[in-house]
């Protein structure tokens, strides 16, 4: 049984470590949003991540609360530690380099971040650390570090991608730091499954989790007759996971050029220009680029639905969010997607390729007047699973580990 936390003297710091490579991603709200139920505890905090991006408004709200903020590549400097002192070990770990093998220690226990970790971590001692990763083996490295101190750590893993499977000389491992972590946790239940099945590992001490939402209200539906129908793509520009060159493959198709539908994509990343540039060769004037926007219930405003043709995916916050405000979701079954939706009921539910994604649009919107309904289901649908406060479950959840 877990005991109940109590604030003590010594040492009283939590440690937070996010992978995600861009300056904010949304794999970050959770430790974000949480940081506040640590510090009421009397906890300080310490987050490091490879680069703390300058001008970055989280960061900036961070340091002001008096959060330390460590970035761990900030320059290319190389700091000893254990995996220079202890090289010998893994050449010789069995378990790590497979029988009669001379391969070296797996790649994943490289790199300066995770030296830097290292170097950083032991003379902090924290209480405990949060391994935020992208997806749910890049952070392992951190964790590894984390068990080697007998530092207690758990892992979150936002993402778990069914093309993108570990190394097979990382795998023994990349177990173990799942194994000796105090919990595994994982934004669906897809998620989870696949890890599982991808370390050919039971995870007992895993659970399934939300993320907190910015989009809190149901927001009134648009009118339509006047101004056409308007969808809504919300996610980083990134076409491997996120899939949005899929759709706009399907938006050139001469039906969807001749009807009065539009797609807005909300947010940015390394495809944006490509992705613009696909757009204006296909001649697609049905489409626009609005960048990154904070304000989503003003979205909401005037879109009548959410659109992911995603490859890959943890549990989009986007997929919640419109279910708050009121909207169905026209969803790819990628990673957990599928798991708030009622295809027919609450949005509708395509594969992960053009041809699908087409024939589940052209179903949606063939019941476009029911729209507003299928919304309406949504939002009742989500007010009975989620949490008021995420992250405030979160916390609660890892004091019992310190």
């Amino acid at each position: 049984m877990r005991t109940k936390f109590n604030a003590q003297s010594a040492n009283d710091m939590i440690a937070i470590v996010s992978t995600c490579e861009d300056s904010w991603g949304g794999s970050e709200e959770l430790w974000f949003r949480s940081i506040g139920f640590i510090q009421s505890k009397g906890l300080q905090v310490t987050v490091f991540k490879k680069k703390i991006p300058g001008g970055q408004y989280q960061f900036d709200l961070l340091n002001e609360k008096g959060v330390l903020l460590k970035s761990l590549l900030p320059d290319e400097r190389r700091k000893k530690g254990i995996f220079r002192q202890f090289g010998a070990a893994f050449s010789n770990n069995k378990s790590v380099r497979g029988s009669g093998s001379n391969k070296e220690r797996p790649w994943f226990l490289h790199g300066n971040d995770v030296e830097n970790f290292e170097a950083e971590i032991k003379n902090l001692r924290p209480r405990l650390v949060i391994i935020s990763q992208a997806i749910n083996f890049d952070g392992l490295g951190y964790g590894y570090v984390c068990h080697v101190y007998n530092i207690p750590y758990v892992i979150v893993c936002h993402k778990a991608v069914d093309f993108y499977w570990p190394e097979p000389g990382d795998r023994a491992t990349m177990r173990q730091v799942f194994q000796h972590a105090r919990a595994c946790y994982f934004v669906s239940a897809h998620n989870k499954r696949l890890t599982e099945e991808q370390f050919g590992l039971r995870l007992p001490h895993g659970e399934v989790i939300f993320n907190p939402i910015k989009v809190s209200k149901k927001i009134p539906f648009p009118a339509s007759h006047a101004t056409g129908w308007k969808l809504c793509c919300i996610g980083r520009l990134f076409v491997l996971d996120k899939g949005q060159d899929m759709l706009l493959r399907v938006l050139s198709r001469p039906k969807w050029k001749e009807r009065r539908l539009h797609v807005s994509f909300v947010g940015s990343g390394r495809d944006e220009v490509g992705l613009k540039e696909m757009a204006d060769f296909l001649e697609l004037t049905n489409v626009s680029f609005l960048g990154q926007i904070q304000d989503m219930e003003e979205v909401w405003k005037h879109h009548h639905a959410l659109i992911l043709p995603s490859r890959s995916e943890g549990l989009p916050l986007t997929i919640v969010e419109a279910m708050i405000a009121g909207r169905p979701t026209i969803a790819t079954d990628a990673g957990g997607n599928a798991e708030l939706l009622a295809d027919g009921v609450n949005g509708f539910i395509a594969q992960p390729n053009e041809d699908s994604i087409d024939t589940t649009l052209e179903r949606a919107w063939i019941r476009r007047e029911y729209w507003e309904t299928l919304g309406a289901n949504a939002s009742n649908h989500i007010a009975s699973v989620l949490p008021k406060f995420p992250e405030k479950n979160f916390v609660d959840d890892l004091l019992t580990f310190i």
